[in-house]
């Protein structure tokens, strides 16, 4: 037993102005239940230009907590059939959740079935396809209409060959058919690999309507699929293509993902507007002559040797200079109000916060850590397993710039930095960038 099902919506929201079921048994329609839903919200006015549903339609019609048991009695026991078929359950499980009710049922969607069962249509939307296939299409974008609309559409697909089998797999517990965005074809999806490297997300038009980054790219992909949020549904409701970059490591993947944002303005990323606080390392000496280390905003710090864009990374870092070059945990501003230093982590302190050690002792060796520091952000060659077994990949800092990254194969022998450049992959430097980069260089033991 099957309901073919569709819904009308105020939108973003997503809360019902008008739904439709119709139960079908295989050969006729059994049962039917249609009504107007007071949504307990304004209706926008693109909404009702596209619907012709306003405001005053839906004043006195029942609100969705009225009619919850009618639609489970007549859903109770049938696959749960629509056109787009992950909206339209979304939006009735979403309603059930508001009112503290759970819904669930076996889908089916009329989308993914037509792709497969009646291929090579230039479109799959229900006004063309219906269109194509003379299959009658009154009351466009009203429930009722698209619904019934959808029940021609899905006696067709019951009588193509191969139907029984095609609806089982579809079925399946473990199917992803109900799952993938109902214009994204299968093959596109299982091209996918499980792999570092970027995605982008595009609409039916080939615009770019989404980035980001995976360490598994074929894992994070379906992750959004099977998220609830208003955002990813309405995300994968767009979707009809996948494009995808290899990095082999995530910390190009990182970078990439960076630009390509920067570059496209996807509209579901979510670019901040605000630039990121930042924070530096910077000396000052005391009366004694004693050079201190300390970390401040860079807005109260005009000349740091060092930033940051989190202050827990400055003062780990600090905390792996004073190890290093055993420095007082006292005087590089780890322990504050004390008289001498007890670090529960650095013990190294050779005494200068104790009088046992002088102050010049003390002093050249904070000179060789600032030089350290400040040579550290200048020129950097950051190594990383390439998008293949057969190549490796690297990321290019010099005089502190970000410069790029590229990938090259194990077989060409490189004996100076300046034989990379052929093979750089030249990118814009950014704030963004800094901040991933500085991440991995405070993470990485061997760059100091």
């Amino acid at each position: 037993m099957y309901t073919i099902i569709d819904v009308e919506t105020t939108g973003k929201t997503n809360r019902i102005t008008e739904i439709s079921i119709f139960k079908y048994d295989g050969n006729s329609i059994v049962d039917e239940f249609t009504s107007l839903v007071n949504p307990e919200t304004e209706i926008p006015d693109y909404i009702t230009a596209l619907t012709g549903i306003d405001d005053s339609m839906v004043v006195n019609a029942p609100t969705f907590a009225e009619i919850a048991s009618d639609i489970q009695q007549i859903t109770e026991g049938c696959i749960f059939v629509a056109h787009s078929v992950n909206f339209d359950y979304n939006v009735i499980k979403g309603e059930f959740n508001r009112i503290k009710m759970t819904f669930r049922r076996k889908k089916l969607c009329t989308v993914r079935l037509s792709r497969t069962l009646l291929p090579n249509h230039r479109s799959y939307s229900l006004g063309k396809l219906c269109n194509d296939l003379s299959i009658p299409l009154t009351d466009r974008h009203r429930a009722r209409g698209d619904a019934e609309a959808t029940v021609k559409l899905f006696e067709l697909l019951l009588k193509q060959e191969n139907a029984n089998s095609i609806f089982d797999k579809f079925l399946k517990a473990n199917s992803r058919q109900a799952t993938l965005p109902a214009h994204l074809p299968d093959d596109v999806f299982n091209g996918i690999p499980e792999a570092n490297g970027i995605y982008y997300f595009r609409n039916k038009k080939g615009t770019i309507i989404y980035v980001g980054k995976a360490i598994n790219l074929k894992k994070r992909v379906l992750s959004h699929f099977y998220s609830k949020k208003p955002k990813e549904l309405d995300l994968c409701r767009e979707t009809a293509h996948i494009d995808f970059e290899l990095s082999g490591s995530e910390l190009i993947a990182l970078l990439m993902e960076d630009a390509a944002i920067k570059q496209h303005f996807p509209k579901y990323n979510v670019a901040s507007k605000r630039l990121p606080k930042s924070y530096g390392i910077f000396t000052y000496t005391d009366r004694q002559g004693i050079i201190h280390f300390a970390v401040n905003t860079t807005r109260l710090c005009p000349s740091p040797i060092q930033v940051f864009y989190s202050q827990r990374d400055a003062v780990l870092y600090l905390e792996k200079i004073c190890a290093i070059y055993e420095l007082c945990p006292k005087y590089c501003n780890l322990q504050e109000t004390i008289a001498q230093c007890n670090h529960y982590k650095i013990k190294s302190c050779k005494g200068i916060c104790s009088k046992k050690e002088s102050i010049a002792l003390y002093n050249t060796r904070v000179k060789k850590a600032c030089n350290t520091i400040a040579e550290s952000t200048q020129n950097n060659t950051i190594k990383k397993p390439g998008r293949y077994e057969d190549e490796v990949a690297f990321v290019r800092i010099e005089n502190g710039v970000y410069q790029g990254y590229g990938f090259i194969s194990t077989e060409i022998c490189i004996r100076h930095e300046e034989e990379l450049t052929p093979f750089l992959i030249r990118q814009k430097d950014s704030i963004d960038a800094q901040r991933i980069l500085r991440k991995e260089l405070l993470n990485n033991a061997d760059v100091i």
